[in-house]
């Protein structure tokens, strides 16, 4: 047997038997976008802003002393002996860390947790005083004085 004939090519198949079949997940009718119900919105109401959560503040200063020492994230990731995907979700707030693991990242970058913990309080603190700066609507028992 030559070795032409060992390897030829197979007859084609008829193009319907070629044609990959596609099984939808979910029937047609169904619509695959949610419609949220609308809800009046009164004028007088401006959007209350969301609070920031704790790790994505902690994410933004990790990321923030990381960029300032010029590191990238597998130094640091290999410095604090986590991975270099977890110590990135870490940055971006997408992950809740221990406080090992904190005190890990901020021992890479050359502070101390509470040094972490501090700077993340005082980045809290100042995005609540943007937050505070924009008008709100007066709760009840709430005490204003005009100017």
């Amino acid at each position: 047997m030559s070795s032409q004939e060992r390897y030829h090519e197979p007859e084609q198949a008829p193009q319907a038997e070629r044609q990959a079949r596609v099984i939808p997940l979910r029937p047609r009718s169904v619509r695959t976008t949610p419609v949220a119900p609308v809800s009046p919105v009164s004028p007088a109401s401006p959007p209350k802003p969301k609070e920031p959560l704790w790790r994505d503040v902690v994410g933004d200063v990790l990321r923030r002393e990381r960029q300032a020492q010029e590191r990238t994230l597998k130094d640091v990731a290999e410095a604090a002996r986590i991975s270099m995907p977890y110590l990135s979700e870490l940055e971006r707030g997408r992950k809740e860390a221990s406080s090992e693991v904190l005190a890990a990242g901020a021992r890479a970058l050359g502070l101390s947790l509470a040094d972490l913990l501090s700077l993340a309080q005082t980045e809290l603190s100042r995005q609540a005083s943007v937050s505070l700066a924009q008008p709100t609507r007066p709760r009840q028992g709430d005490i204003r004085l005009a100017a």
